[in-house]
This record gives structure tokens, sequence and C-alpha cells, in this order.
């Protein structure tokens, strides 16, 4: 069963008071067990939008569906014209400071787990050991026929080839890493199959609509049970996917500490909430959790 897309939310009620300081936060990573649900507020200081923020993508794109990518061939030749163009600046992002934080904090074995919605990498590209990429990595591409997987340099260089005279111009990444694209070149866009089995290839992420493979989610879960707390950077917890892990932790009695620029889904469940950018409140974070002595291992 597949579930509909959720792709806006309107907070009710009254909004969690929020603070312009990670120290509470600090306090709780320095006792360690923590793991983080990291999303697209991570990733905006490598140039990557995320959906919902201010400038987020949503205010001017509608994100593909799963539904519309395996019904409509012209869905997918729209998908994989912008993608062809997004692709390039989705490789060459580098992690920020934020993303060498989350790894800093990994390494000195504070954090039990690292999970992203993200599909861009950047945690992985920062050092970060084990990440659970909930939704996939846009560096991978997936048949949807004989299921085989391949990297997506290989799929760039065949569309190159079958579209020697595209010459599209992007403006606007997204983080689903496709692009503003004008729809007259689109329409000459010619799409490569498996070359395995001639199937439909697809990104190896899940789209809007799509659910997360239970083994992936089971993995999460098991994770959050083991932590001693949840730690959300840069989430506004609108999707399920990520916020039924928020719930779980809250249900169980963990603290969840969220990090975010602005009101997200989850703030009903926090113990802090803390609203700076993401980079300025790792870097930080790293700073005090060296101060309050259970970081020896930062050293």
């Amino acid at each position: 069963m597949r579930t509909r897309p959720t792709l806006t939310w309107t907070g009710t009620g009254e909004p969690l008071p929020r603070t312009g300081s990670v120290a509470e936060v600090a306090e709780v990573v320095s006792r360690g067990r923590v793991v983080v649900l990291s999303g697209a507020g991570i990733s905006t200081e490598s140039g990557i939008p995320d959906y919902r923020g201010e400038s987020g993508s949503l205010r001017r794109h509608t994100p593909m569906t799963y539904d519309e990518f395996t019904s409509s061939i012209e869905g997918r030749r729209r998908y994989w014209a912008r993608s062809h163009l997004g692709w390039r600046t989705i490789a060459r992002a580098e992690p920020n400071s934020g993303h060498h934080a989350v790894a800093t904090l990994r390494e000195a074995g504070l954090l039990s787990g690292v999970i992203t919605q993200n599909v861009d990498g950047l945690h992985r590209a920062a050092g970060t050991r084990g990440v659970v990429e909930l939704h996939g990595n846009l560096d991978r591409v997936i048949c949807l026929g004989c299921r085989r997987t391949t990297p997506r340099e290989e799929l760039h260089d065949r569309l190159r080839a079958a579209n020697p005279d595209f010459g599209g111009t992007a403006t606007r990444i997204n983080p689903d890493g496709d692009v503003d694209l004008a729809e007259e070149a689109v329409r000459t866009f010619t799409l490569v199959d498996c070359t395995a089995c001639a199937g439909v290839l697809k990104p190896d992420v899940v789209f809007f609509g799509e659910n997360v493979p239970r083994a992936r989610v089971e993995r999460c879960y098991r994770l959050v049970d083991e932590a001693s707390a949840v730690l959300v950077l840069g989430s506004s917890l609108t999707v399920m996917s990520g916020l039924r892990f928020v719930r779980h932790a809250a249900k169980t009695g963990k603290p969840v500490l969220i990090v975010n620029r602005g009101q997200t889904r989850g703030d009903a469940h926090a113990q802090v909430r803390v609203d700076l950018p993401l980079g300025e409140a790792l870097t930080d974070l790293i700073d005090l959790v060296e101060l309050v002595g259970g970081p020896a291992r930062l050293a």
C-alpha cells in the first residue's frame, strides 16, 4: 500500500518556545548514545535548498511523485531531463560545517547512529560512519524491472551520449536533484533504459508517495530504541517517514531535541527547540560539548 504524499503541513496550537542557544543540547549530547535525524536544512549551506524553509523549493516546485514517475513516460522524461542538469550541482556539492560537526561527534563516540532524510550523500562525504540514508541516494540508479543498481555517473554518461545537443539552461536546483527547466527543453529529451533488461530506470531514492523499504525502517527504529535521545537537525518533520521516529522516541520517554529554522511538526514532542542556522548551531555545539567534558573524546 502506497502512502499519499504529504507536501505541506500547517502548525496548530501554540508553538514551542525557541532558544538561540545549544547549551541544553550539548548537555544531552555529552552523555553519548544520541541518534541524529537530519533533513534538508543541514545541506542548505552547501548550496542545496530545503523544501519548506523561507526560500524552500515547494514555494515554486512540485517534486516528482512515485505514481507520476511510474505511470507516465512524459513524467519520467520531465524528471530525467531536469535531473540530468541538476545532477552535476548535487555531485559537486561539498559538506559544510554542519556535516563535519556531525562526523566529529560520531567519531568521538557520542552519536550511536545517524539517520538522514537527505539524498545528497553529504554526511558520507564528510566521513560520517554508518549513515542510514532513509530516502536513498541520488548517486545510484535502480531498474524497476530487474532491480539492478548502477552508479549514477554511468547513467549520466549514457544520457549525455543520447542527447548530444541537449542544451537546456538550468535554474534553481531542488533538493530532489532536479532543476527548473523550460518545457520546450524537456520535449526532445531522449530517455535510456536498463542495459540488462530494457526496464525503466529510476534514481535509487524514495519519491513522494513511495514507501521506505521495511528493513530500513526497522533498522531506524532499532537505532532509536538503543539511543538515549534523538537529535533532529534541519527537518520540518512534515513527512511521516521521519516524524514517526520522533513520535516513537517521545512515546518511550526519550528526550527529543530539535535544531531547525522555523516550526516543525514534531515540536510538541521536543524537550528543547533551537532556532539557528545548522552550521552555526553545530559549530557552537562542538565547542560546548568540549567544555562540559564528556567529550574529552573529542580531543
